[in-house]
């Protein structure tokens, strides 16, 4: 063949790879406006181009949170429930086409506390209750760009969440292990405190309403002291965290969200026994851990195992104090006899975390302190979600041999 006839195929080659077929991007904006009066938000979502979007499939739930669906083109709800709770269908219309409709903010548990609440003065909430998950069904070339907005009521001064901040009210949505991006994890508007540092490549905010008793600057502290040994375990780290926190009735515990720590301001940076709640859900928003198959003592047992290990680590217990400490959770699981459950809660999360602690051991003295549980968790970070017969064989890689420490009657 001669070299002007293959210049055609060469050039289509190239532009087959340029940029030029990049896919075609189309604005999906969420717009919030927080309404106290009623406890609720109006969310209204716009594609720049409904016809980018076959539909959207959301999933309601069954607390009946949601209400006042109006869409441009057509909405459909799933009727009857089923058990994993109401859907609603939206297909866009073609042009500028909105979603628009109000959800309820403040849930309370059976102690009378809340998850989340929203009062005259602030609100504290998730994201993934503002906009539920969904199934996205769009056409092909197409890349959809995600913006939040929101409209606080009168008087309330800022709003923070865990998403890059694109304006004073506004923040850019991206999640590259989704398809439909909508903004989750936790978010706190109205009249705030707020202190802010970088740690690493981490740009750092600890935000609570005023006067909620949120000890902003020992959280900074106790993130600072621990972060270097945060850095040695975890390969990745958000480019931005985000830790809310109120007083009563909010709930007095710790939860972990995407880039982001809820944290009561009542409970202990450090409880008596050594270990560290703030450490614990670090670990699960860097880690993001999460185990199936009724494996959640991998992602709950790593959580205070390093809640524990990276406070020693850092300097912050002493040896007498973490033997005393593995005494108590010896104590405190003696009579677990598995640790296979969807979920599992104090002495069970002690087993397991003296099961991870005897792992380290084995694996250290194994591979003459080579590697250790860290690169277990390293290689869990990877997997989507991990069960126990695949924690096994990932320690045992690492390891080189059988696990004896993972041979248990615990893990049938």
């Amino acid at each position: 063949m001669a070299v002007g006839s293959r210049l055609p195929l060469a050039f289509l080659l190239l532009a087959l790879s340029s940029p030029l077929w990049a896919a075609k991007k189309v604005n999906l904006d969420y717009h919030v406006r927080l309404l106290p009066q009623s406890d609720e938000a109006e969310v209204r979502l716009t594609l720049a181009d409904g016809a980018a979007v076959r539909s959207l499939d959301f999933d309601l739930g069954n607390r009946g949170d949601y209400s006042d669906f109006k869409a441009d083109g057509q909405w459909q709800s799933a009727v009857p429930k089923t058990s994993e709770g109401q859907r609603g269908i939206w297909r866009p219309a073609s042009g500028k086409s909105s979603l628009t409709y109000r959800v309820r903010i403040s849930h309370a548990r059976k102690s009378g506390t809340f998850e989340t609440r929203m009062t005259p003065s602030w609100a504290l909430l998730r994201g993934e209750d503002l906009v539920p998950a969904g199934r996205l069904d769009q056409q092909d070339g197409i890349e959809l760009v995600s913006r939040l907005e929101f409209e606080l009521p009168t008087g309330w001064k800022s709003v923070e969440t865990a998403w890059p901040r694109i304006g004073k009210n506004r923040f850019r949505v991206d999640n590259v292990s989704r398809l439909f991006d909508r903004p989750t994890g936790w978010m706190l508007a109205g009249t705030l405190g707020s202190r802010r540092t970088r740690l690493g490549e981490t740009e750092v905010t600890v935000a609570s309403p005023q006067r909620q008793g949120m000890r902003r600057m020992d959280v900074l502290t106790l993130l600072t002291f621990v972060w270097p040994q945060v850095q040695a375990v975890f390969p990745r780290h958000p480019t931005k965290l985000l830790i809310v926190g109120a007083g009563d009735p909010m709930w007095r515990g710790s939860v972990a969200g995407r880039d982001s720590i809820y944290l009561h301001s009542r409970l202990p940076l450090v409880s008596e026994s050594g270990s560290s709640p703030l450490v614990g859900e670090l670990v699960q928003v860097f880690g993001r851990v999460k185990g199936s198959q009724r494996s959640d003592w991998i992602s709950e047992g790593f959580a205070e195992y390093y809640a524990i290990e990276l406070m020693r680590r850092a300097g912050g217990m002493s040896d007498e104090r973490y033997q005393s400490l593995e005494i108590r959770l010896a104590r405190d699981s003696h009579n677990v006899t598995t640790l296979r459950g969807e979920q599992i809660t104090g002495p069970a999360v002690a087993k397991a975390v003296l099961l991870l602690q005897e792992l380290d051991r084995e694996i250290r003295l194994k591979t003459r302190n080579k590697r250790s549980l860290d690169d277990v968790m390293r290689a869990a970070m990877r997997l989507e979600s991990i069960s126990t017969k695949e924690f096994v064989q990932l320690s045992e890689s690492i390891l080189g041999e059988p696990s004896k420490v993972l041979d248990s009657e615990l893990l049938q």
